[in-house]
């Protein structure tokens, strides 16, 4: 079982990502984030790598979200790219999952180093 993915994030996931950042700071700073996204660069980075970076803990295969993921790539589907936003090193800022944490788990059990497609931003 491979992962498949989108060439791009699915439209939807953007005001995911504005929401939940809007958890982290003002809404008007969290839509801009997340507007900022839709041209951010396109990498990619292995599943292990982002968890480590983040700081979040590998959800359980049971999880509803991370289940519904693994049955979409034994589908054959394919996954919507995840949405970051770049932590800091020097202040001890994490990387941030703004859309796509259940993807990047689920992707982890299949082979903890399939590599991710992200669109990423920087905080400022």
């Amino acid at each position: 079982m491979k992962s498949k993915w989108l060439d791009q994030p699915e439209d939807h996931d953007y005001p995911a990502a504005a929401n939940y950042l809007s958890l982290l700071l003002a809404p008007k700073h969290a839509g801009a984030l997340a507007e900022a996204l839709k041209t951010g660069d396109l990498v990619r980075y292995k599943a292990k790598d982002l968890l480590r970076a983040s700081r979040l803990p590998l959800l359980d295969k049971d999880n509803k979200y991370v289940r519904n993921n693994l049955r979409k790539v034994e589908k054959g589907e394919k996954l919507s790219p995840v949405l970051l936003v770049r932590g800091n090193i020097e202040v001890d800022r994490p990387l941030t999952v703004a859309d796509g944490y259940h993807r990047i788990c689920a992707s982890y059990f299949i082979d903890e180093n399939t590599e991710i497609p992200c669109r990423i931003v920087d905080w400022a």
